[in-house]
């Protein structure tokens, strides 16, 4: 007896080209009945949008991207992106970002206009709500091998910025996006809120950060006053650096800014990098207000929540010689 549920196959011819001269074999598409039908097709990549979604896709290496463009110069595209046919003519991308982002490369690498002007696409009519089309996007994040949870974060804060969601507090949104995970999961994400919010600009590897360190960071974050600008402070102007450099100052500092008891004490120097030079930061209390201070080869800068240009030129100047006849006699 046939399963009630049922199974909906149907074969396509795919259609021509849609503004790129590559071609492509008939292909056999599977659907269940409740879900709409598409038509696969290619699709030029100069008429493919990423603005209907909201992707906080930060500039810095994709280490698994060269593996992906081999395979698909190697083999071709072994499943098609997902786009949404636009009223203008063009397409928004619903999946397949690194897909996407993998055949601009090979085409700006080679050059072959056949071979990787347009892409294998899935298109689908304009109708599914912008809640479904991101929990599709999420549920593709999901099954890539290695999502980080400061991505799942960021994801959840792009749904819950998004005008045309149905949830604007991030909290829920991460609910209404993960609903499969379990809640010691979405816990997690949460944390991972905490470090996107106050961090994401300062950071050029959040994937990186591992789950412990990572929840361990989001609750300094939340604990000590002035960490945030210790670490931004800390990872500025240092462009150059690697993962591991930008994960020993999140441990570094996220486990020395306080002792046991809440004092505020000095880290241990940081290891020296050689194309940046020697730096040490560390911040104190003194009396209702906290102190920044970071130490370089022939700089010092002493940051505080005031205006030093509104004290007494020589005030100033005496202070200063007092404090450097103390630490550089």
């Amino acid at each position: 007896m046939p399963d009630p549920r049922g199974t909906l196959e149907m074969r396509l011819s795919v259609a021509p080209p849609t503004g790129g001269p590559a071609t492509f074999p008939a292909g056999k598409v599977s659907a269940a009945p409740h879900r709409a039908a598409y038509v696969v097709q290619p699709v030029a990549l100069d008429r493919i949008c990423m603005v209907k979604l909201v992707r906080d896709r930060k500039k810095v290496p994709d280490f698994e991207l060269s593996e992906l463009k081999s395979s698909i110069a190697e083999l071709g595209l072994s499943n098609p992106i997902r786009v949404e046919s636009r009223p203008d003519g063009d397409f928004d991308l619903i999946q397949g970002y690194r897909r996407l982002s993998a055949y601009r490369e090979l085409l700006k690498e080679t050059g072959d206009v056949a071979a990787y002007g347009a892409i294998p696409a899935a298109v689908t009519e304009p109708g599914a709500d912008l809640d479904a089309l991101y929990r599709r996007m999420v549920d593709e994040n999901l099954v890539r091998k290695g999502i980080s949870f400061a991505e799942m974060a960021m994801l959840a804060l792009d749904f819950a910025s998004d005008p045309g969601t149905s949830e604007d507090d991030p909290e829920r949104a991460v609910a209404v996006l993960y609903k499969s995970a379990s809640y010691q999961k979405r816990s997690y994400i949460r944390s991972f809120m905490t470090i996107v919010r106050r961090l994401d600009k300062a950071l050029l590897y959040p994937q990186e950060i591992p789950r412990s360190l990572g929840l361990t960071l989001a609750r300094r974050l939340e604990e000590v006053e002035g960490l945030a600008m210790a670490i931004r402070a800390e990872l500025a102007d240092w462009d150059n650096r690697s993962i591991a450099d930008e994960l020993d100052v999140l441990r570094r500092l996220c486990g020395a800014v306080e002792d046991g008891a809440g004092q505020a004490i000095r880290p241990a120097p940081r290891p020296s990098r050689a194309a940046a030079g020697t730096r040490t930061s560390f911040t104190f209390d003194r009396r209702h207000e906290r102190c920044l201070c970071i130490a370089a080869k022939g700089r010092l800068d002493i940051r505080l929540d005031r205006d030093f240009s509104a004290i007494d030129r020589t005030r100033l100047e005496q202070a200063l010689r007092l404090m450097l006849d103390q630490v550089a006699p």
